[in-house]
Protein backbone atom coordinates (compact mmCIF):
# COMPACT_ATOMS: atom_id res chain seq x y z
CA UNK A 1 0.00 0.00 0.00
CA UNK A 2 1.69 3.52 -0.79
CA UNK A 3 1.63 6.78 0.79
CA UNK A 4 -1.80 7.92 -1.63
CA UNK A 5 -3.83 5.10 -0.39
CA UNK A 6 -3.04 5.42 3.91
CA UNK A 7 -4.05 8.91 3.06
CA UNK A 8 -7.08 8.14 1.44
CA UNK A 9 -8.38 5.79 4.54
CA UNK A 10 -6.99 8.36 7.00
CA UNK A 11 -8.98 10.51 5.41
CA UNK A 12 -12.52 11.06 6.66
CA UNK A 13 -14.27 13.94 4.81
CA UNK A 14 -16.43 11.98 2.59
CA UNK A 15 -20.26 13.52 4.46
CA UNK A 16 -18.81 16.50 5.75
CA UNK A 17 -20.73 19.69 6.03
CA UNK A 18 -20.43 22.41 3.21
CA UNK A 19 -19.01 24.42 6.38
CA UNK A 20 -16.53 22.24 7.75
CA UNK A 21 -12.45 23.07 6.51
CA UNK A 22 -10.97 20.44 4.31
CA UNK A 23 -7.72 19.06 4.47
CA UNK A 24 -6.84 20.65 0.86
CA UNK A 25 -7.73 23.78 2.69
CA UNK A 26 -4.63 23.85 5.32
CA UNK A 27 -1.66 26.56 4.89
CA UNK A 28 1.42 26.41 6.78
CA UNK A 29 3.61 29.46 7.07
CA UNK A 30 6.60 27.14 6.47
CA UNK A 31 6.72 24.81 3.68
CA UNK A 32 6.94 21.17 4.66
CA UNK A 33 7.50 17.38 3.21
CA UNK A 34 3.90 15.59 3.53
CA UNK A 35 3.46 11.97 4.15
CA UNK A 36 0.79 9.36 4.80
CA UNK A 37 -1.22 11.87 6.80
CA UNK A 38 -3.83 14.21 6.77
CA UNK A 39 -2.63 17.85 7.64
CA UNK A 40 -4.69 17.99 11.32
CA UNK A 41 -4.54 14.23 11.40
CA UNK A 42 -0.66 15.30 11.81
CA UNK A 43 -0.92 18.82 13.91
CA UNK A 44 -2.45 16.19 16.53
CA UNK A 45 0.72 13.67 16.07
CA UNK A 46 2.92 17.08 16.39
CA UNK A 47 0.70 18.63 19.49
CA UNK A 48 0.87 15.40 21.45
CA UNK A 49 4.36 14.76 21.07
CA UNK A 50 5.73 18.58 21.61
CA UNK A 51 7.50 18.59 24.91
CA UNK A 52 5.23 21.30 25.67
CA UNK A 53 2.59 18.78 25.97
CA UNK A 54 4.22 16.57 28.32
CA UNK A 55 4.56 19.33 31.21
CA UNK A 56 0.52 19.68 31.14
CA UNK A 57 0.76 16.64 33.44
CA UNK A 58 1.42 19.09 36.24
CA UNK A 59 -0.03 22.16 35.80
CA UNK A 60 -2.81 24.05 37.06
CA UNK A 61 -6.13 24.38 36.12
CA UNK A 62 -7.92 26.39 38.72
CA UNK A 63 -7.32 25.06 42.26
CA UNK A 64 -2.99 25.19 43.06
CA UNK A 65 -1.26 22.77 45.97
CA UNK A 66 -4.58 20.35 46.00
CA UNK A 67 -3.19 16.89 47.54
CA UNK A 68 -6.47 15.59 45.93
CA UNK A 69 -6.04 13.62 43.32
CA UNK A 70 -9.49 14.25 41.98
CA UNK A 71 -8.82 18.06 41.32
CA UNK A 72 -9.31 18.43 37.35
CA UNK A 73 -5.44 19.60 36.04
CA UNK A 74 -4.50 20.80 33.12
CA UNK A 75 -3.90 17.66 30.99
CA UNK A 76 -7.35 16.39 31.55
CA UNK A 77 -9.24 19.77 30.98
CA UNK A 78 -7.96 20.03 27.62
CA UNK A 79 -9.29 15.65 26.75
CA UNK A 80 -12.18 16.82 28.35
CA UNK A 81 -12.73 20.20 25.53
CA UNK A 82 -11.04 17.49 23.11
CA UNK A 83 -13.99 14.98 23.67
CA UNK A 84 -16.80 17.54 23.88
CA UNK A 85 -16.37 19.73 21.02
CA UNK A 86 -15.25 16.07 18.71
CA UNK A 87 -19.12 15.29 19.57
CA UNK A 88 -20.22 18.53 18.62
CA UNK A 89 -18.22 18.12 15.87
CA UNK A 90 -19.41 14.99 14.72
CA UNK A 91 -22.91 15.49 15.25
CA UNK A 92 -22.33 18.95 12.72
CA UNK A 93 -20.25 16.85 10.28
CA UNK A 94 -17.50 19.26 10.88
CA UNK A 95 -13.53 18.13 10.96
CA UNK A 96 -12.72 15.96 13.92
CA UNK A 97 -9.10 15.85 13.27
CA UNK A 98 -9.08 19.89 13.13
CA UNK A 99 -10.94 19.83 16.16
CA UNK A 100 -8.86 17.63 18.26
CA UNK A 101 -5.73 19.40 17.31
CA UNK A 102 -7.09 22.76 18.59
CA UNK A 103 -8.51 21.14 21.48
CA UNK A 104 -5.36 19.02 22.74
CA UNK A 105 -2.96 22.10 21.75
CA UNK A 106 -5.45 25.07 23.00
CA UNK A 107 -3.79 25.59 26.56
CA UNK A 108 -0.43 24.86 26.09
CA UNK A 109 0.78 28.28 26.88
CA UNK A 110 -0.56 28.06 30.89
CA UNK A 111 1.93 28.98 33.24
CA UNK A 112 2.44 27.84 36.82
CA UNK A 113 -0.35 28.40 39.04
CA UNK A 114 -3.05 28.90 36.13
CA UNK A 115 -4.80 32.16 35.49
CA UNK A 116 -3.01 33.69 38.65
CA UNK A 117 0.01 32.81 37.23
CA UNK A 118 -1.13 34.63 34.16
CA UNK A 119 -2.38 37.64 35.45
CA UNK A 120 1.20 38.07 37.10
CA UNK A 121 3.47 37.17 34.51
CA UNK A 122 1.67 39.56 32.14
CA UNK A 123 2.63 42.51 35.20
CA UNK A 124 6.11 41.53 34.47
CA UNK A 125 5.82 41.25 31.03
CA UNK A 126 4.37 44.75 30.51
CA UNK A 127 6.99 46.14 32.86
CA UNK A 128 10.20 45.10 30.84
CA UNK A 129 8.35 46.52 27.48
CA UNK A 130 7.50 43.06 26.48
CA UNK A 131 3.96 43.54 25.27
CA UNK A 132 0.94 41.62 26.83
CA UNK A 133 1.54 37.97 27.93
CA UNK A 134 -2.22 36.18 27.31
CA UNK A 135 -1.84 32.15 27.58
CA UNK A 136 -3.50 31.63 24.44
CA UNK A 137 -0.60 34.22 22.82
CA UNK A 138 1.66 31.98 24.27
CA UNK A 139 0.45 28.63 23.09
CA UNK A 140 0.68 29.49 19.46
CA UNK A 141 4.22 31.18 20.16
CA UNK A 142 5.31 27.57 21.86
CA UNK A 143 4.29 25.63 18.52
CA UNK A 144 5.55 28.98 16.55
CA UNK A 145 8.70 28.97 17.96
CA UNK A 146 9.72 27.68 20.85
CA UNK A 147 9.02 23.92 20.04
CA UNK A 148 11.89 21.58 18.12
CA UNK A 149 14.65 23.44 19.84
CA UNK A 150 13.31 26.78 18.40
CA UNK A 151 12.55 26.17 15.33
CA UNK A 152 8.43 25.51 15.68
CA UNK A 153 6.50 22.63 15.40
CA UNK A 154 5.10 24.30 11.72
CA UNK A 155 1.23 23.59 12.71
CA UNK A 156 -1.23 24.63 10.12
CA UNK A 157 -2.65 28.02 10.34
CA UNK A 158 -6.00 27.08 10.75
CA UNK A 159 -4.93 25.22 14.00
CA UNK A 160 -3.00 27.93 15.17
CA UNK A 161 -6.04 30.03 14.55
CA UNK A 162 -8.47 28.20 16.70
CA UNK A 163 -5.56 28.20 19.94
CA UNK A 164 -5.29 31.67 19.10
CA UNK A 165 -8.67 32.48 19.28
CA UNK A 166 -10.06 29.99 21.63
CA UNK A 167 -10.59 32.17 24.72
CA UNK A 168 -13.49 30.06 26.71
CA UNK A 169 -13.79 33.49 29.44
CA UNK A 170 -16.30 35.21 27.20
CA UNK A 171 -19.28 33.41 26.29
CA UNK A 172 -21.23 34.03 23.02
CA UNK A 173 -24.75 33.24 21.83
CA UNK A 174 -23.40 33.03 18.55
CA UNK A 175 -19.97 32.52 17.57
CA UNK A 176 -19.35 33.24 13.89
CA UNK A 177 -15.94 31.71 11.74
CA UNK A 178 -13.70 34.68 10.10
CA UNK A 179 -11.93 33.23 7.13
CA UNK A 180 -8.38 34.94 7.06
CA UNK A 181 -5.28 35.12 4.78
CA UNK A 182 -1.74 33.90 6.83
CA UNK A 183 -1.01 37.62 6.95
CA UNK A 184 -4.31 38.35 8.31
CA UNK A 185 -3.99 35.73 10.98
CA UNK A 186 -0.45 37.12 11.91
CA UNK A 187 -1.53 40.18 12.38
CA UNK A 188 -3.77 39.15 14.69
CA UNK A 189 -1.49 37.70 16.78
CA UNK A 190 0.74 40.37 17.00
CA UNK A 191 -1.70 43.14 18.33
CA UNK A 192 -2.61 40.52 20.79
CA UNK A 193 1.10 41.30 22.47
CA UNK A 194 0.23 45.84 21.87
CA UNK A 195 -3.12 45.43 24.04
CA UNK A 196 -4.90 42.82 26.28
CA UNK A 197 -8.51 44.15 24.40
CA UNK A 198 -7.47 42.62 21.07
CA UNK A 199 -7.24 38.92 22.68
CA UNK A 200 -11.02 39.82 23.06
CA UNK A 201 -12.36 40.50 19.68
CA UNK A 202 -10.41 37.97 17.26
CA UNK A 203 -13.00 35.01 16.24
CA UNK A 204 -11.50 31.98 14.62
CA UNK A 205 -11.07 31.62 10.90
CA UNK A 206 -12.96 28.23 11.42
CA UNK A 207 -16.09 26.87 12.29
CA UNK A 208 -14.06 23.87 13.77
CA UNK A 209 -12.30 26.87 15.93
CA UNK A 210 -15.77 27.88 16.95
CA UNK A 211 -16.80 24.65 18.65
CA UNK A 212 -13.62 24.91 20.31
CA UNK A 213 -14.03 28.33 21.88
CA UNK A 214 -17.51 27.00 23.15
CA UNK A 215 -16.40 23.17 24.48
CA UNK A 216 -13.89 24.98 26.47
CA UNK A 217 -16.52 26.95 28.25
CA UNK A 218 -18.50 23.75 28.06
CA UNK A 219 -15.67 21.59 29.78
CA UNK A 220 -15.04 23.62 32.77
CA UNK A 221 -17.94 25.38 33.92
CA UNK A 222 -19.59 22.14 35.67
CA UNK A 223 -16.07 20.72 35.98
CA UNK A 224 -14.95 23.52 37.96
CA UNK A 225 -18.34 23.26 40.31
CA UNK A 226 -17.76 19.56 40.70
CA UNK A 227 -13.71 20.43 41.91
CA UNK A 228 -15.18 22.99 44.47
CA UNK A 229 -17.75 20.50 46.03
CA UNK A 230 -15.29 17.67 46.49
CA UNK A 231 -12.86 20.26 47.79
CA UNK A 232 -15.61 21.97 50.51
CA UNK A 233 -15.49 25.32 49.02
CA UNK A 234 -19.29 25.01 48.15
CA UNK A 235 -22.56 22.45 48.25
CA UNK A 236 -24.16 21.26 45.60
CA UNK A 237 -27.42 23.20 47.43
CA UNK A 238 -25.18 26.72 46.95
CA UNK A 239 -25.56 26.32 43.09
CA UNK A 240 -28.61 28.63 42.06
CA UNK A 241 -32.00 27.32 41.21
CA UNK A 242 -32.10 29.25 37.92
CA UNK A 243 -29.30 27.49 36.91
CA UNK A 244 -29.69 24.17 37.94
CA UNK A 245 -33.83 24.20 36.20
CA UNK A 246 -32.09 24.92 32.99
CA UNK A 247 -28.96 23.17 32.96
CA UNK A 248 -29.22 20.80 35.73
CA UNK A 249 -27.90 19.61 38.91
CA UNK A 250 -24.13 18.41 38.03
CA UNK A 251 -21.56 18.15 35.44
CA UNK A 252 -22.44 14.90 33.82
CA UNK A 253 -26.17 16.35 33.13
CA UNK A 254 -25.05 20.45 32.36
CA UNK A 255 -22.96 19.11 29.96
CA UNK A 256 -25.51 16.99 28.50
CA UNK A 257 -27.69 19.98 28.31
CA UNK A 258 -25.31 22.32 26.27
CA UNK A 259 -24.40 19.75 24.03
CA UNK A 260 -27.64 18.78 22.69
CA UNK A 261 -28.43 22.98 22.83
CA UNK A 262 -25.48 23.79 20.33
CA UNK A 263 -25.97 20.85 18.16
CA UNK A 264 -30.08 21.60 18.34
CA UNK A 265 -28.99 25.41 17.70
CA UNK A 266 -26.52 24.57 14.94
CA UNK A 267 -27.20 21.99 12.22
CA UNK A 268 -26.65 23.00 8.80
CA UNK A 269 -25.81 26.79 9.92
CA UNK A 270 -22.45 29.03 9.21
CA UNK A 271 -21.89 29.51 12.59
CA UNK A 272 -22.22 27.89 16.56
CA UNK A 273 -24.74 28.90 18.60
CA UNK A 274 -26.86 28.43 22.21
CA UNK A 275 -30.70 29.03 22.42
CA UNK A 276 -31.22 32.46 24.81
CA UNK A 277 -32.23 30.07 27.90
CA UNK A 278 -28.99 28.15 27.74
CA UNK A 279 -27.06 31.20 26.98
CA UNK A 280 -28.02 33.20 29.90
CA UNK A 281 -28.01 30.08 32.34
CA UNK A 282 -23.96 29.71 31.42
CA UNK A 283 -23.55 33.25 32.46
CA UNK A 284 -25.26 33.15 35.53
CA UNK A 285 -23.42 30.30 36.28
CA UNK A 286 -20.04 31.64 35.37
CA UNK A 287 -21.21 34.62 37.65
CA UNK A 288 -21.78 32.38 40.53
CA UNK A 289 -18.45 30.64 39.68
CA UNK A 290 -16.24 33.22 40.48
CA UNK A 291 -17.77 34.70 43.07
CA UNK A 292 -17.80 31.66 45.13
CA UNK A 293 -14.83 29.83 43.25
CA UNK A 294 -12.28 31.30 41.19
CA UNK A 295 -12.25 34.60 43.64
CA UNK A 296 -11.71 31.87 46.72
CA UNK A 297 -9.82 29.62 45.22
CA UNK A 298 -6.00 30.60 46.08
CA UNK A 299 -5.85 32.58 49.56
CA UNK A 300 -4.41 35.94 49.44
CA UNK A 301 -1.21 34.43 50.97
CA UNK A 302 -0.92 32.26 48.63
CA UNK A 303 -1.00 34.71 45.59
CA UNK A 304 1.33 36.80 47.70
CA UNK A 305 3.87 34.41 47.79
CA UNK A 306 3.57 33.68 44.18
CA UNK A 307 3.57 37.24 42.98
CA UNK A 308 7.36 37.18 44.91
CA UNK A 309 8.15 33.85 43.61
CA UNK A 310 7.14 34.82 39.88
CA UNK A 311 9.31 37.88 40.24
CA UNK A 312 12.30 37.12 41.94
CA UNK A 313 12.52 33.94 39.77
CA UNK A 314 12.30 36.41 36.52
CA UNK A 315 14.63 38.92 38.18
CA UNK A 316 17.36 35.89 38.94
CA UNK A 317 17.24 34.91 35.92
CA UNK A 318 17.61 37.87 33.84
CA UNK A 319 20.75 38.46 35.51
CA UNK A 320 22.08 35.05 34.67
CA UNK A 321 21.61 36.19 31.41
CA UNK A 322 23.02 39.65 31.61
CA UNK A 323 26.32 38.10 33.44
CA UNK A 324 26.65 34.99 30.93
CA UNK A 325 26.39 32.78 34.04
CA UNK A 326 26.51 29.46 31.96
CA UNK A 327 26.43 26.94 34.89
CA UNK A 328 22.64 28.44 35.86
CA UNK A 329 19.61 26.39 35.12
CA UNK A 330 18.09 28.69 32.78
CA UNK A 331 21.85 27.57 30.59
CA UNK A 332 21.82 24.19 31.11
CA UNK A 333 18.57 22.80 30.99
CA UNK A 334 17.37 25.10 28.23
CA UNK A 335 18.94 27.31 26.39
CA UNK A 336 21.58 24.22 25.74
CA UNK A 337 18.93 23.29 23.62
CA UNK A 338 17.24 26.21 21.80
CA UNK A 339 18.56 27.32 18.26
CA UNK A 340 21.06 30.00 17.55
CA UNK A 341 18.57 31.59 15.99
CA UNK A 342 16.03 31.74 19.18
CA UNK A 343 18.48 33.06 21.03
CA UNK A 344 19.90 36.09 18.42
CA UNK A 345 16.29 36.87 17.35
CA UNK A 346 14.98 37.02 21.11
CA UNK A 347 15.50 39.95 24.14
CA UNK A 348 17.08 38.28 27.03
CA UNK A 349 13.56 38.91 29.05
CA UNK A 350 11.71 37.38 26.23
CA UNK A 351 13.84 34.19 26.78
CA UNK A 352 12.91 34.55 30.71
CA UNK A 353 9.60 35.19 29.97
CA UNK A 354 9.36 32.03 27.61
CA UNK A 355 11.12 29.87 30.45
CA UNK A 356 9.38 30.55 33.36
CA UNK A 357 6.30 30.14 31.22
CA UNK A 358 6.66 26.77 30.37
CA UNK A 359 7.57 25.28 33.67
CA UNK A 360 5.26 23.00 35.53
CA UNK A 361 4.13 23.99 39.22
CA UNK A 362 6.83 22.04 40.90
CA UNK A 363 9.73 22.82 38.54
CA UNK A 364 8.42 26.09 39.33
CA UNK A 365 9.04 25.90 42.85
CA UNK A 366 11.40 23.82 43.09
CA UNK A 367 13.64 26.79 40.73
CA UNK A 368 12.64 29.57 43.03
CA UNK A 369 13.73 27.90 45.95
CA UNK A 370 17.16 26.62 44.18
CA UNK A 371 17.58 30.35 43.03
CA UNK A 372 16.92 31.68 46.46
CA UNK A 373 19.72 29.80 48.30
CA UNK A 374 21.56 30.87 45.22
CA UNK A 375 21.02 34.38 45.74
CA UNK A 376 21.42 34.03 49.57
CA UNK A 377 24.67 32.75 49.58
CA UNK A 378 26.65 35.25 46.88
CA UNK A 379 25.45 37.72 49.53
CA UNK A 380 27.71 35.75 52.19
Amino acid sequence: MNKEEVYNRLLKEDNLSKYACLDKDAIRIKEYNSDFRPNYFRDTDRIIHSLAYSRYIDKTQVFTKQKNNHITKRMLHVQLVSKIARTIGRALNLNEDLIEAISLGHDIGHVPYGHAGEKILNEISLNYGQGCFLHNVQSVRTFMNLEKNGMGSNLSVQVLDGILCHNGEEFLQKYEYKEKSIEEFLNEYQQCYENKKNNSNIMPMTLEGCVVRISDGIAYLGRDVEDAIRLGIISESDLPKSVTDILGENNKEMINTIIVDVIENSIDKPYIGLSKTVYDAMNELKTFNYKNIYYKSNECRDLFNAEEMFKFLFKINLEYLQKNDEMQDIFTIYLKYMSDDYIKENTKERIVLDYIAGMTDEFFVSQYNKGRINYEEEKI
